[in-house]
């Protein structure tokens, strides 16, 4: 059978993107996969997207929002229960990420939703507001194969979008891909009965009929999950801090605050969520504690918790400026979320 169709019905990211990542690697070059999911209350980001820049990660923490880093490229993206993703697989020269585009445009045709294309790999309609966006797509390609996938904004939560989307600015330069913000839509606005059911069914039926073929869909959770070599290992993967936080490409993070006891300037240097390199500067009229913390901080990973560890650590060693430092530390902590 040249067909699979694969539904999820567990909304757990690092379970889904495991799935999809073991079957793109396993599946055989001449066929061609469509699975369908889901994701509560994550932020997925590109492959090469720094979390600290792209994310309210403090916001995200405080609310129990997990943050799940994809194989493929592209922007930052909020999911919950009102977005459906879907995932078009198949072997080269086949791979046609137009043919798939074209499959989901066909499904929302059907729903009563006319839409198209825009340049940056995104899907819109257009209202009394202008062109709105409602899916965003990303790309990964090997030797012999491809696969495309992306999200359909159906009634999510628009403001938790904006929320966890939207980081507090910080003096943080990094080389990783920005998202581009652009202005959204729900498509409930558009067809009020819409829900995620519906969807997949459009769109395999969509599917199926580009094909001209049928196949029984899968469903598939943790507890009923078909035979997958390596994804125990891949879900280990893509469930650790390493791969979510821990990848992120090289970024500087410079931090200032001012004291009554003094102003204090850091700059960090960071590699793979670990700091490189740590320069102080302040004027307080006694340097030692902060520079015995610029040499602590080398190698320290690059959370909240760890700061204020070796924050800690200082303090031991300067009793005299406990209460100096339990201010810095309490800034610090903040100013890393």
């Amino acid at each position: 059978m040249s067909l699979r169709v694969l539904l999820s019905t567990s909304t757990n990211p690092w379970f889904n993107l495991a799935v999809e990542d073991t079957i793109f690697r396993n599946m055989p070059a001449d066929q061609r996969v469509l699975f369908l999911w889901r994701n509560a209350d994550t932020v997925v980001v590109g492959r090469a997207q720094n979390p600290w820049k792209e994310c309210n990660t403090a916001k995200m923490e405080a609310d129990g929002i997990t943050l799940a880093r994809r194989q493929s490229g592209g922007g930052a993206v909020f999911h919950d229960l009102g977005n459906t993703n879907f995932t078009f697989m198949a072997g080269k020269p086949e791979y046609d990420k137009t043919v798939s585009t074209n499959i989901v445009l066909n499904a929302l045709k059907s729903l009563g939703i006319e839409a198209k294309t825009s340049g940056r790999n995104d899907l819109i309609v257009e209202d009394s507001l202008g062109e709105r966006k409602f899916s965003g797509s990303a790309y990964r390609e090997t030797m012999d194969r491809g696969f495309h996938h992306g999200t359909l904004l159906l009634n999510a939560d628009l403001s938790r979008l904006a929320n966890y989307l939207n980081p507090d600015p910080k003096k943080l330069q990094a080389k990783g891909i920005a998202s581009v913000r652009s202005r959204v839509i729900n498509l409930c606005e558009l067809n009020a009965n819409i829900d995620h059911e519906q969807v997949c069914e459009a769109i395999k039926q969509a599917f199926f009929t580009y094909y001209h073929e049928q196949a029984e869909p899968e469903l598939i959770s943790p507890e009923s999950l078909p035979s997958l070599p390596g994804f125990a290992e891949k879900f280990a993967t893509q469930s650790c801090w390493e791969w979510n936080f821990g990848h992120t490409p090289h970024f500087t993070h410079s931090l200032e605050e001012r004291f009554n006891w003094g102003g204090v300037e850091i700059h960090l240097d960071v590699e793979k969520a670990h700091i490189s390199r740590c320069q102080i500067f302040t004027d307080s009229l006694d340097p030692a504690p902060l520079e015995s913390l610029s040499e602590i901080l080398v190698g320290v990973v690059y959370t909240p918790a760890a700061f204020s560890g070796a924050v800690s650590e200082v303090a031991v060693a300067y009793p005299q400026y406990a209460d100096q430092l339990k201010e810095l530390q309490a800034w610090l902590t903040t100013s890393l979320a």
